[in-house]
């Protein structure tokens, strides 16, 4: 293949090189690239507080007529028509700039309204070609009367077209949606603002030009975020506000909640400006990985559309959500700051600004508009007026004006009669040479005199606008209070002069401590526990709607033992029990949670008390259907998480379960026949776990012990509670004869005998359907916890009671502190 030689230089060519120093070229070559950088991509007008790219997306957006109440288009067609004829940068950055101009959280009152995936926080836009978008309210208040010669407009990049150097912008969009961008050699980064307290601000500054800061700080007195969220401490505030720069702390809003019946966490419902769910999550997780921070079980994202943002940390048992909480905010993004530098373009230079400079740009603008605005409108009016004034004349002659038109030659010198005869100018003639002769009637006449008077009306209104500069401001100022009313929104961002968190130095331990508590389990098989144990009160007022069936005293960080109807004893945690205040020394356990939250309990299997493992206790009194009674030795402690403690015979379940305090408590049954025993506890021998007990009540025919229980303290303080009823009946669907008894009224027999009668049944009755003794005053419960009145004690042991108001299914005396 043969060589391609360049061709040879003719012999009159000459050479023109030119010696350029190679340091000149560059600080020449990056000064101007700065240029451009600054004042056409990064820093935003302070005079509408838009980069170059926003205005030129609005002014297209409005030029394609996307007003907010045609359809969506799609968002690549946007980006075409803006790249195509003002913004020469490329697709993706005009595709970024718009999709920030339609995010919620990122503009305080966005200019886009954009319709499908335009992300999160955390995660990208889809793509152009998926997304649809239109102009927002706002935008229509940014570019109206932009028709109106009320700004300059400039070649695009190519001279093909104009641009507006500046959008009219009837909302402070500086202020108001702040700003962000990096240039060369600087940058900018302004917080948002609410419009109503921004508005407020501006009309308080046109009344009194001389405001000073501290005038506007009581309009404005902190940013407004977004994504709401609380500031923390005003100091930078002011500063940023001052001088055009300072910075304030950002906090996310969370509040501590029981996010399930076992624990409790924290709730986050807003988090600091910029910051995404999955970056605190991110954060968390680094940190619980790498174990500088304890106390955390889970975190959830449940953020949905509906709910909005709204972050699950559980908080494991046995740490203080309060001061988990301190150190996340210590730790992670939930706490940030944000670092305020107002730089925008002033006259077409970078300059710093103070709020009220912001302020004062920003109205300065707004008085041009309008003012041009005025010139425009009394231009157009007063050309409309020229016209009709010479209607007027024309219909007052009009057969005249007829006459003269058939008469002429042609339409010139149609002109030049109506203009000779009828004193009329060049336009006035043309106009009514155009005008079909519909319009020349009586009807017309009347009209025109009307337009003729509003005409007037207008232009001395606009002439008022142009010559004082009070009824300039006073415009000025309707105006903005009328886009507050129709934009505004109430302040999402809490200000606060300090954290108003203690520090868990200073208060809160980060782990609770193995202080004592009492923990308690109700008649409806609820569990709790409080956090002190100072002396209890009565526990049916206590309990609210339901009674307390047993308690123990414990420490937070200790274990204590369920007692089940199947003779067994199953482990329980005491730090995963549900914590309840104490008001006025009466918690309330509905806040507790089921045993069967924490325990798994056989099919029929029922907790009946609760132990401590003290290997100084005097042991468990036990007693079932069969009439056996058993003392367990306090060694029964295991290593296991369950073990019986009674081996029941077949057929047989434990009715009563209890861990004695002195070991010489009165032990008592109650069959189901009506017989009431009671002996002291001394005489019952200790067993062990795999003891079955010995005789405790000696039963009669097919009747099986009821009740089984301890009456503690003096007898004279208890009272037997009985109800009779059929033993055919459903249980639970008759209320019974119910009799209260003072304890003291049945004498004490020894053990293993058939005890005395306790209660006299009533024609059709042949069982007691439920039983119970103890300290004085009873509560009585019915299955769903509601309370049941009980009838007074009436002292006779071998009384048949007065009716029920309900079934009774639980009873409880005061608990012992």
């Amino acid at each position: 293949m043969a060589r391609r030689t360049a061709a040879p230089l003719p012999e009159d060519f000459e050479e023109h090189i030119v010696d350029i120093d190679v340091g000149d070229e560059m600080r020449a070559s990056f000064l101007e690239y700065a240029y451009s950088v600054i004042y056409a991509r990064a820093l935003p007008d302070a005079r509408d507080g838009l980069k170059p790219v926003q205005r030129r997306i609005l002014y297209g957006m409005h030029d394609m007529g996307l007003r907010p109440d045609r359809g969506h288009v799609k968002s690549s067609r946007v980006v075409g028509e803006v790249m195509g004829r003002f913004h020469p940068h490329g697709d993706t950055a005009i595709y970024d700039a718009l999709v920030r101009q339609a995010q919620s959280w990122s503009l305080r009152v966005p200019t886009i309204d954009g319709h499908g995936n335009f992300g999160s926080p955390d995660d990208p836009p889809a793509a152009m070609r998926y997304t649809e978008c239109r102009m927002s309210p706002a935008a229509v208040a940014m570019t109206a009367t932009i028709d109106e010669d009320t700004v300059d407009f400039r070649p695009n990049y190519d001279g093909r077209e104009v641009e507006p150097s500046v959008l009219p912008a009837a909302i402070p969009h500086l202020v108001v949606n702040g700003a962000a961008g990096i240039a060369v050699g600087m940058a900018t980064n302004i917080a948002p603002h609410n419009l109503i307290e921004t508005i407020q601000a501006l009309r308080h500054l046109i009344t009194h030009p001389k405001a000073d800061l501290d005038a506007l700080m009581r309009f404005i007195p902190g940013p407004d975020l977004p994504t709401g969220g609380k500031i923390i401490g005003l100091d930078g505030i002011r500063d940023a506000y001052e001088t055009g720069r300072g910075s304030f702390k950002m906090r996310a809003t969370t509040r501590i909640e029981s996010v399930s019946t076992r624990r409790k966490g924290i709730v986050v419902t807003e988090l600091p400006y910029g910051v995404g769910t999955e970056r605190v999550i991110e954060a968390i997780k680094k940190l619980v990985q790498s174990k500088k921070l304890q106390g955390i079980a889970d975190v959830k994202d449940l953020t949905d559309r509906e709910k909005g943002l709204r972050l699950v940390i559980e908080v494991k048992n046995g740490f203080h959500p309060e001061a988990l909480l301190e150190q996340l905010f210590k730790s992670t993004p939930m706490e940030d700051s944000f670092a305020i530098n107002a730089v925008a373009l002033v006259d077409g230079q970078p300059r710093t600004l103070g709020l009220k400079e912001m302020l004062e740009v920003f109205l300065a603008h707004r008085f041009d508009v309008v003012r041009r605005r005025s010139t425009f409108r009394r231009g157009k009016a007063a050309d409309r007026l020229h016209l009709v004034e010479g209607l007027l004349l024309a219909i007052l002659d009009i057969d005249e004006v007829i006459q003269l038109i058939r008469a002429s030659d042609n339409a010139e010198a149609a002109r030049e009669r109506l203009m000779t005869v009828f004193d009329l100018t060049e336009i006035q003639a043309n106009y009514i040479l155009d005008m079909p002769l519909r319009r020349l009637t009586k009807f017309s006449k009347l009209e025109l005199d009307k337009e003729r008077d509003e005409l007037v009306a207008v232009i001395a209104g606009l002439d008022e606008i142009l010559g004082d500069e009070n009824r300039l401001r006073k415009v000025v100022s309707e105006e903005l209070a009328e886009v507050a009313k129709t934009y505004g929104t109430p302040r999402r961002t809490v200000l606060l002069e300090s954290s108003g968190v203690v520090t868990t130095s200073s208060a809160t331990p980060l782990e609770v401590a193995d202080d004592p508590c009492h923990v308690f389990l109700s008649s409806s098989g609820l569990l709790a526990r409080t956090t002190d144990v100072e002396p209890l009160g009565d526990a049916g007022e206590r309990a609210r709607h339901d009674v307390i069936s047993s308690h123990v005293t414990a420490t937070a960080r200790g274990e204590v033992g369920v007692l089940t109807t199947h003779g067994r004893v199953l482990k329980l945690n005491v730090l995963d029990l549900p914590t309840l205040p104490r008001t006025a020394n009466h918690p309330n356990l509905q806040g507790g949670a089921p045993v069967g939250e924490f325990l798994t309990l056989e099919a029929g299997e029922r907790p009946l008390g609760l132990t401590t493992f003290a290997a100084d206790s005097p042991g468990l009194a036990l007693g079932t259907a069969q009439g056996v009674v058993k003392r367990v030795k306090p060694e029964y402690l295991s290593n296991k998480d369950d073990w019986d403690v009674i081996a029941l015979a077949d057929g047989d379940q434990v009715v009563g379960a209890l861990e004695l305090r002195t070991g010489t408590e009165e032990l008592c049954f109650i069959t189901d026949d009506a017989q009431l025993l009671h002996f002291g506890a001394e005489a019952v021998r200790p067993q062990g776990r795999s003891g079955g007990g010995i005789a405790g009540i000696k039963l009669s025919g097919n009747a099986k012990a009821a009740w089984f229980g301890v009456v503690e303290g003096p007898a004279a303080e208890a009272v037997v509670v009985t109800v009779s009823g059929a033993s055919t009946a459903l249980p639970g669907t008759e209320s019974g004869m119910v009799k209260v008894t003072p304890f003291v009224e049945y004498p004490g027999k020894g053990r293993a005998t058939g005890g005395v009668r306790c209660h006299r049944f009533l024609k059709g009755e042949d069982t007691l359907v439920f039983a119970w003794a103890g300290r004085a005053p009873a509560r009585a419960a019915a299955a769903s916890g509601a309370p049941v009145d009980l009838p007074a004690a009436d002292g006779k042991r071998d009384g048949s009671g007065v009716p029920g108001s309900q079934p009774i299914t639980a009873c409880a005396g005061p608990v012992a502190g």
